[in-house]
């Protein structure tokens, strides 16, 4: 039976969507994790077929499930992943496993490596400022001479979520990310690259043959507490021309430069003056809500479309409606065990609503946010404009209540 190997997903979001669309489109979905709590969920996957519990860090040990699997009689379409890092991983065994990989897993590579992509385009204008700090020197002699670039991010060439970036405003801080850094992920380099401050947005594209795509293009609310968390995505239904041509002269450059011809990306841009800034780009669409969004917004599937692609079909992204949307996520501002949740049922009943998501279950921990994955729910609502979208999306996620038991909380 023709079947699809998904590396990872996660519960929900553009990943456990893309597994679902695999279903829809008549393939044999198979699962390869290495978190055993999804072995554990089980029953909450009905839309995986076939389940393997494997370190996905080793890829011999993947080669040899997809080997059993070709004994089962399993015709291997695609093998693919929607979740970091393993986006390459799934390239470099389709290149080893599968007759043709529409993909550029050498591209891939140096996209899931933030130093690497701030190398393959440090000559273009939209590259701010950076500098990798190895350890060759010590800390101080490095901070001579960045200093004089602050403020500046801190970050790990790997991190994800919004995990492990810092900013420095002042050179102590600095001095002190950076060995934080190097006491956690010892031996490993760190990058110090230009904070750049202005509006951000985030642009979903599609590279077919060569052409870039514009998929949508999504104003972002960045709420900066102990990390930059977004917290708001506001999908344009209406892009100005001259917007939409600067964007993709950017995306073109980008995608040439790595010489990726054919794949999905994201990339996360801000605004300063009248010039684009490139804070990071994936090799993949952007997790959480981000499929439903586009879907809400254009009634395109960006997930199942994406598939299709590396499939070697052509992709559907012509947009069959447009619509203003906006997902409004909910953090909490103090720790605790959640006790109970309120208001979901006032906030899906609420106008323009088309979809809510509460992620943690009775029991769970909340944290103010560190990371992405701190983000504890969702509201997503749709509006003729711009401010009817967000207005109803906020209305509805005030409705939102964590309740959290504070003799478990750690302040």
């Amino acid at each position: 039976m023709k079947s699809i190997v998904f590396l990872e997903s996660n519960k929900s979001g553009s990943s456990r969507e893309a597994i679902r669309a695999a279903e829809n489109m008549g393939y044999l979905t198979v699962l390869i994790t290495n978190r055993k709590r999804t072995l554990h969920q089980r029953e909450e996957f009905p839309d995986v077929h076939q389940m393997y519990y494997c370190n996905l860090s080793n890829v011999e040990e993947i080669e040899k499930i997809i080997d059993y699997l070709k004994e089962l009689g399993l015709e291997i379409q695609l093998i693919v992943s929607f979740v970091d890092p393993y986006v390459c991983t799934a390239s470099l065994l389709m290149d080893k496993c599968c007759e043709k990989n529409q993909l550029n897993t050498s591209a891939i590579s140096k996209m899931e490596d933030k130093y690497e992509t701030r190398k393959t385009l440090a000559s273009k204008p939209y590259t701010p400022f950076f500098e990798l700090y190895n350890g060759e020197l010590t800390i101080t002699d490095f901070t001579d001479e960045a200093k004089k670039h602050l403020p500046l991010i801190v970050k790990s060439p790997n991190s994800t979520g919004s995990k492990d970036v810092f900013l420095a405003v002042t050179r102590e801080e600095l001095e002190y990310h950076i060995s934080i850094l190097r006491e956690k992920y010892p031996g490993k380099s760190v990058l110090v690259e230009e904070y750049v401050d202005g509006p951000q947005y985030l642009v979903e594209a599609m590279i077919i043959d060569g052409t870039p795509h514009l998929i949508a293009v999504i104003e972002q609310e960045i709420t900066k507490k102990q990390r930059f968390i977004v917290t708001g995505y506001c999908v344009l239904a209406e892009v100005e021309k001259s917007l939409n041509t600067s964007l993709k002269r950017l995306v073109t450059s980008i995608s040439r430069s790595f010489q990726f011809t054919n794949g999905a990306m994201h990339l996360e841009i801000r605004r300063k003056g009248d010039k684009w800034k490139l804070i990071e780009i994936n090799p993949r669409i952007s997790g959480g809500a981000m499929n439903k969004m586009v879907e809400t917004a254009f009634n395109i599937n960006l997930v199942k479309e994406t598939l299709r692609l590396y499939l070697g079909e052509r992709p559907e992204i012509t947009p069959k409606t447009n619509k203003f949307v906006f997902t409004q996520y909910v953090i909490v501002s103090k720790p605790g065990k959640l006790l109970k949740v309120t208001g979901r049922n006032k906030a899906e009943n609420s106008p323009g609503v088309v979809s809510v998501y509460i992620k943690p279950r009775k029991g769970t921990v909340l944290i103010p946010p560190l990371s992405m994955g701190n983000r504890y729910a969702y509201v997503i609502a749709r509006g003729e404009t711009k401010d009817e979208a967000t207005n109803l999306a906020k209305e509805a996620a005030d409705l939102i209540e964590f309740h959290l038991d504070d003799e478990t909380s750690t302040d």
